[in-house]
Order: C-alpha cells, then sequence, then structure tokens
C-alpha cells in the first residue's frame, strides 16, 4: 500500500512506464499515477477525457464553483489544440483516443512547482485503463516539500473522484451504445 499520496489503482508496470509528461519538466520531479480499469471502449473514454477541457468531474462544488459537471457528452467537441486550457494545464501535446498532455502555466507553476500530466486510454481486455501521470517539481525547500506532500494526498483525493465519474459515465455510454 502506497501511503505517499502518489499511487491509487495503478500496478507495478503502469507505475515504470513512460508516459508523455515525463521529462517536460526543467527540474527532477516525482511522479505521482493514478489508475482505473473501465468496461467502455477506448474511444469513449476518451471522448470523456476530452469533456475535462469543459469541467473538471471531481468535487464540483469545491473545483468547479459549485457548479455541476455535464453528465452528458457535449455534442461535437472543440476540436483539441496545443495551448488550449485542459483542467489547470495547458495542452502541449495529444493523441486522439490515447493521450492529453499538459504542463502547469508560469505563473501557477512559479507558485506550486513545475508540474506536467498525461491522461493516457489504453486498451485492456474488453475495455481499457485511463491512467493518469502528475509530473511535480521534487527539490525544493522544507516548506515546498512539506507543501507537495499535501498537494499530493488531495490531489489523489480529488483526481479519485474525477477517474471514478468518467468511469460512471463512459460505463453508463458503453452499455447504452452512446460516445
Amino acid at each position: 500500500m502506497d501511503f505517499t499520496g502518489r499511487v491509487w489503482g495503478a500496478n507495478a508496470a503502469e507505475r515504470e512506464a513512460h508516459y508523455p509528461c515525463d521529462g517536460l519538466l526543467t527540474v527532477p520531479y516525482e511522479g505521482w499515477t493514478r489508475a482505473v480499469e473501465v468496461a467502455a471502449p477506448c474511444a469513449t473514454v476518451f471522448r470523456w477525457v476530452r469533456q475535462l477541457t469543459i469541467a473538471p468531474y471531481s468535487y464540483d462544488w469545491i473545483d468547479f464553483r459549485g457548479r455541476k459537471s455535464p453528465d452528458r457528452l457535449t455534442p461535437e467537441p472543440a476540436p483539441l489544440a496545443v495551448g488550449q486550457r485542459f483542467l489547470v494545464f495547458d495542452i502541449v501535446d495529444f493523441a486522439t483516443d490515447q493521450h492529453i498532455t499538459g504542463v502547469l502555466p508560469e505563473a501557477p507553476a512559479r507558485r506550486y512547482g513545475q508540474m506536467a500530466v498525461s491522461y493516457v486510454v489504453l486498451p485492456h481486455g474488453d475495455g481499457c485503463r485511463l491512467l493518469v501521470k502528475v509530473d511535480s517539481a521534487s527539490r525544493r525547500p522544507l516548506i515546498r516539500r512539506l507543501q507537495q506532500r499535501l498537494l499530493a494526498w488531495g490531489d489523489l483525493v480529488m483526481m479519485r473522484k474525477q477517474l471514478l465519474t468518467l468511469k460512471k459515465y463512459a460505463e453508463r455510454d458503453a452499455a447504452a451504445g452512446v460516445g
């Protein structure tokens, strides 16, 4: 069991795998890996990951100012683009039905440290695995390292809810033939 807040749901191979966000930071970093198995096609799951450009799908009362994240896919979503906002990150790379990768913009990076993220969808059995890898700057003064530990735990709580919500909606849509 991981008590650092760095891992949830990811197996050993997933924790050790290389992700598109790895190597994007200009400082030493540590990785946080979260994963969930989804009984839905990768295209359906990726479509829900794309929804993160419009809503967080976590605890809306905390990170969406009380508004409710949509429980249906947005028809005809805008194409993904480098530089587009993705949660608190700016997209730097993506591959349709595979991953969306972003970096924390400069202003928040000064406060929280450099961060990069990849949301990755991988085929697995009759469904897929939805994995998130977060790379976070690791060499900082003691107070910043303590802040990072708290951030890892907070991220774990919020991202667990987010991944389980995306899983629920993707599986619902797959069962109904939507997506």
